[in-house]
């Protein structure tokens, strides 16, 4: 199958936005885009059946609108429609396995909002075997159009720096390099108990601290900077949490990047705090990367 970007559709204006960030991206690319509409009621294809008794008509019109119009937005753009008789959790995850990224719609993640992603959406991301890409409905210029900057901030990647991050940082430069936009690197590490002092904080302990992350953000990026030499980097530590460092280096971002491992305990599937913090409280879109 050739290399596709897929989105999942439901009609929703989250969805919607989400396909047009799919279809920005897909151009840059230059890969196919697909639009996909998962239903198990979905019944076989009739032949010149009226649309008034065509049982699949409302899923065939959400998947030719979105079709139209980013064909018109991208006329040079390949894209192909996909109608799916299945679960939408089933019919994502197996979309995600051929497709070089998933992407769905987020809700506006307001305070109670925050934690009810929405349970397909949580699925997918913690079990998407490549990369899953959430966008938040678009919000409005000034005169009412819809925003469409999908190249605007520069992308962010948040790294740990304990275990693999080849992943991660391959969709990262790959990702800034396609934008023509620079990419900054945050680690967050919180302080130990013994930096804490009665008058603050031991300076001499947060300096350690960081230059021995900044050291080994120097061994992790050296390969990656001299295959991207076009891509402008930079990198920073915060002596906050990682949840906390990384969410404030998302403000203004055009992409945000975050990690989630692969395989996880027995008790299946899920996030890390990172990856929750950034899915709850970013505004931009996010990408959660697997990785071993």
């Amino acid at each position: 199958m050739e290399p596709v970007v897929t989105v999942g559709l439901d009609g929703s204006p989250e969805s919607l936005a989400a396909a047009r960030w799919a279809a920005g991206e897909a151009e840059r690319r230059k890969l196919t885009l697909r639009l996909l509409h998962a239903w198990p009621l979905l019944v076989p294809e009739p032949t010149r059946i009226p649309a008034e008794i065509d049982q699949n008509y409302w899923a065939k019109r959400i998947v030719h609108n979105a079709r139209a119009e980013l064909q018109a937005r991208h006329p040079g753009l390949s894209i192909v429609g996909n109608l799916v008789a299945d679960d939408a959790q089933d019919a994502l995850l197996r979309a995600a396995s051929e497709s070089e990224m998933l992407v769905l719609g987020s809700r506006g993640l307001e305070p109670i909002e925050s934690y009810f992603l929405g349970d397909i959406s949580m699925a997918v991301v913690a079990r998407a075997e490549r990369p899953v890409v959430l966008v938040r409905a678009e919000t409005r210029e000034e005169g009412g159009a819809p925003s469409t900057s999908g190249t605007a901030g520069g992308v962010v990647v948040a790294l740990k720096l304990h275990g693999p991050c080849d992943d991660l940082l391959e969709f990262s430069f790959g990702a800034a390099a396609a934008r023509g936009m620079p990419l900054r690197v945050v680690h967050g590490r919180s302080l130990p108990l013994h930096a804490h002092v009665p008058w603050g904080v031991d300076h001499d302990v947060t300096e350690e601290i960081t230059k021995d992350a900044q050291k080994h953000l120097s061994q992790a990026l050296r390969p990656w900077r001299e295959k991207f030499p076009h891509v402008e980097v930079a990198d920073s530590t915060g002596l906050e949490s990682p949840a906390k460092a990384v969410v404030r280096a998302a403000e203004g971002a055009g992409l945000l990047v975050v990690g989630r491992r692969k395989h996880r305990p027995a008790l299946g599937p899920s996030l890390g705090p990172v990856a929750h913090a950034a899915i709850h409280h970013a505004r931009c879109p996010v990408a959660v990367v697997p990785h071993d």
